[in-house]
């Protein structure tokens, strides 16, 4: 391992334990410090959620001063309006990161065994993020965030993407998309070398400096068929949206390329 990869590990270590060590402060001290200066269950939430995003962003910039990566976002203005459904890849473990860090009061979907990770379920729980546990109570949770104006952020992939192969969602996003009647708003995130996939350990460093990209696309406006059952419409959507991501996706790793060799 090189000099850099050491210095890059050591910067690693250090922002994962800050990340542990804030979830910890936010789910056993401000967490309950909120519920005690703060009646207002859903005013609750909107503080724990502004905190989470303020959070997050001195997360993200932690590792771009320590080394670890550097990043880029293209078209993060998009993602300032309220009640957006926004569909992503997911490359890394962190790209949740990036999106909650941008996007106002936002709402998402989050694996159920993260609410009892004693890092993860402090902030979870304050911030009211929905579990995917049980798929109906997910449905009605989403479309009421949604209704409630909140931006909600899901990977329809659900789990991260295996590198080297191409996308396959789920039809979750579709079926939400579908029944609460909201575009979507597409973002692709770009992460080379690849690192944080699925199964791989914190302390596998690259060879080099991770680069995360991100780019938010123009909303995709529904096309619903009120002559065929919501099931079928939703895989329909689901192979259209598996399509887009993949072809966009290759014209931004092509662009990205030509823009690094230029």
């Amino acid at each position: 391992m090189s000099l850099d990869q050491w210095k890059r590990g050591l910067g690693t270590a250090l922002s994962f334990s800050a990340f542990g060590l804030g979830g910890l402060i936010i789910g056993m001290v401000i967490a309950p410090l909120l519920r005690l200066a703060v009646r207002d269950p859903y005013r609750q939430r909107r503080l724990a959620r502004r905190l989470i995003r303020q959070t997050f962003r001195t997360f993200i910039g932690l590792m771009r001063g320590l080394g670890v990566l550097d990043y880029r976002l293209e078209g993060s203005e998009r993602l300032a309006t309220p009640g957006q459904l926004i569909l992503a890849n997911h490359p890394s473990l962190i790209d949740v990161i990036f999106l909650i860090a941008q996007v106002p009061d936002a709402d998402c979907i989050v694996k159920g065994r993260l609410a009892t990770n004693p890092f993860t379920r402090g902030p979870i729980r304050a911030a009211g993020y929905i579990t995917n546990r049980d798929p109906e109570a997910v449905m009605e949770a989403a479309r009421d965030s949604l209704a409630a104006g909140h931006s909600l952020i899901l990977f329809p992939e659900g789990t991260r993407t295996e590198p080297g192969r191409p996308i396959k969602f789920r039809r979750g996003g579709a079926n939400i998309a579908l029944r609460s009647g909201t575009p979507i708003t597409p973002v692709l995130i770009r992460c080379e070398p690849t690192t944080l996939t699925k199964g791989e350990p914190w302390y596998h460093i690259p060879s080099r400096k991770v680069r995360i990209d991100l780019r938010v696309l123009d909303d995709l406006p529904l096309e619903r068929d009120d002559a065929l059952p919501t099931s079928q419409q939703a895989r329909a959507l689901t192979r259209t949206l598996s399509r887009h991501f993949n072809r966009e996706l290759e014209c931004f790793h092509h662009a990205r390329h030509t823009t690094t060799v230029a």
